[in-house]
């Protein structure tokens, strides 16, 4: 096993990774950009370093300076986290390159998962059924309305080099096929640097489910299925674990064909096929080359540490759990917590979190990125903390979990949480019956209760102290090297909450 680690990310996923790495004695070096200077993963590392400005573009995009980072650092390994640069095969060929472990899949698998064209053609080839639609380039909106016609409306346009939902545009009716071309194209241009589209039919009340898989460079195993189709704009908002769709039947065929299809692209290390349910079939959505958002459901039912795997997989150790082994016990779900205003749809919400509580309790955990005076800037995912409950029904897991949502406080910034109140207490969500698209075709953010006249006064006051540039980058600290310098950052932290002065007591909201 390495000994120095570099963990090329940031918020809860850093946390995540650095949690488990240094319980594998592992010492942890993190990085930061100058809008994290105060980020609480700083303090979960046993040192950290500056890579550039507050852009991603600048620092956590920026293969040359994480690269120095790693140099500088004395590192053996680089952890990606999700996002960012975790599936970018030129980023991790340059690891090798320069002498890294990259923990992740090897360039080659990443370049060809990550064109969705060539990874379509790799699954169908595997035996894998595919979601029908064009394996090519699509050029223009006339040769796009020639497809449309042949495989029916509606129909998607996708990112060839696309991912999380992001350069995806449904068309309805020929009348929509050129604005939603440019746009997709302008999307993915904007966002990948490649404008290149192509076209899949648009499967109405389709399910999203999909399958963690793990591969060494002897065997691989697939877990338990994930139902992740609670999602608004292809973004997934809840997750569970095992999907209440899913026979034992299926379930054996879905990680039969993921694990086979990896194992066709000459795939090592962690890894999720996504899947699309519907009309009593399966058929092949995507692969996600890199650590889910959502991988601690998996670790709730299962018991097994996803990133300690990976690790040992990078190492050349391998996997210690085989599929034999592998057992699911009880239901787990997440919600994914999120600086977003679900009353003004879904409006970013940077700000100072002036208080912060978690849930807690048996078969509650949280995965989180900030703490009580911690700043949510406006440049990166607005993902700030993951819920999850692990109870042994589906029935006990929803009781839990609306019991943590409406427990878990902050407040200086908008959350997504009134959202999962409502799509928690929605009699769909209970029966079961999820698809793609519900979050849009209940109504969901309709059914979300209004907010208080403080809520809106503490989120201004907090939007403003951060625009301020006294504040906007947070407190600072001196890179530590100690142990326990976690402990001395949250201490700091806390004395700084909402610019540097106490936080009032609750009342007083």
């Amino acid at each position: 096993m390495f000994r120095r680690l570099l963990i090329a990310n940031r918020g809860e996923i850093a946390i995540r990774v650095a949690r488990t790495a240094r319980e594998m004695g592992i010492h942890c070096v993190g990085v930061f950009s100058e809008a994290d200077r105060g980020a609480l993963h700083r303090g979960a590392m046993d040192e950290s370093v500056e890579i550039g400005g507050p852009l991603p573009a600048d620092s956590y995009l920026n293969i040359a300076h994480v690269l120095r980072a790693a140099h500088e650092a004395g590192v053996e390994a680089v952890h990606p986290g999700y996002g960012f640069l975790s599936e970018n095969p030129r980023f991790a060929a340059r690891c090798a390159e320069e002498g890294f472990v990259f923990v992740g899949p090897p360039a080659e698998a990443l370049a060809l998962s990550g064109d969705k064209i060539a990874a379509r053609r790799a699954m169908s080839a595997a035996g894998v059924p595919v979601t029908q639609g064009v394996d090519r380039v699509i050029r223009s909106p006339d040769e796009a309305r020639v497809v449309a016609a042949e495989i029916g409306y509606p129909v998607l346009f996708k990112a060839t080099a696309g991912g999380g939902g992001i350069g995806m545009a449904r068309v309805d009716r020929p009348s929509e096929l050129a604005p939603a071309f440019e746009a997709a194209r302008g999307v993915a241009l904007a966002n990948f640097g490649n404008p290149d589209l192509f076209l899949e039919k648009f499967l109405r009340r389709a399910r999203h489910v999909e399958i963690q898989v793990l591969i060494d460079a002897r065997r691989g195993i697939g877990f338990v299925e994930r139902e992740c189709s609670v999602q608004r704009r292809h973004q997934k908002l809840v997750e569970e674990t095992p999907s209440p769709a899913v026979s034992r039947a299926l379930r054996s065929r879905l990680i039969e064909v993921a694990v086979r299809g990896l194992q066709a692209m000459r795939y090592r290390n962690a890894g999720t096929v996504e899947f699309l349910l519907h009309d009593r079939r399966f058929t092949f959505n995507e692969v996600n080359a890199r650590l889910q958002v959502e991988h601690p459901i998996t670790e709730a039912v299962t018991g097994v540490d996803l990133v300690r795997q990976q690790l040992r997989i990078a190492t050349g150790d391998g996997l210690e759990v085989s599929s034999a082994e592998l057992a699911h016990r009880g239901h787990a779900i997440e919600c994914r917590v999120n600086a977003e205003d679900p009353i003004r749809n879904f409006l970013p919400s940077p700000g100072r979190i002036v208080a912060y509580r978690a849930p807690s309790g048996p078969g509650v955990r949280v995965d989180s990125g900030v703490a009580e005076g911690s700043v949510i800037p406006p440049f990166y995912d607005p993902l700030v903390a993951k819920l999850i409950v692990h109870r042994r029904s589906r029935t006990l897991s929803i009781e839990q979990m609306r019991r943590s949502v409406d427990a878990f406080e902050i407040r200086g910034i908008h959350t997504n949480l009134p959202f999962h109140r409502a799509i928690l207490r929605t009699s769909a969500f209970a029966r079961g019956d999820l698809w793609t698209t519900m979050v849009t075709d209940l109504r969901i953010a309709e059914k979300i209760r209004g907010r208080g006249p403080w809520e809106e006064r503490i989120a201004a006051i907090a939007a403003a102290l951060v625009a301020a540039d006294r504040v906007s980058m947070g407190p600072t600290f001196p890179i530590e090297r100690s142990p326990t310098s976690k402990w001395a950052v949250a201490g700091r932290q806390s004395q700084l909450a909402g610019g540097g002065h106490a936080v009032p007591p609750r009342h007083r909201w």
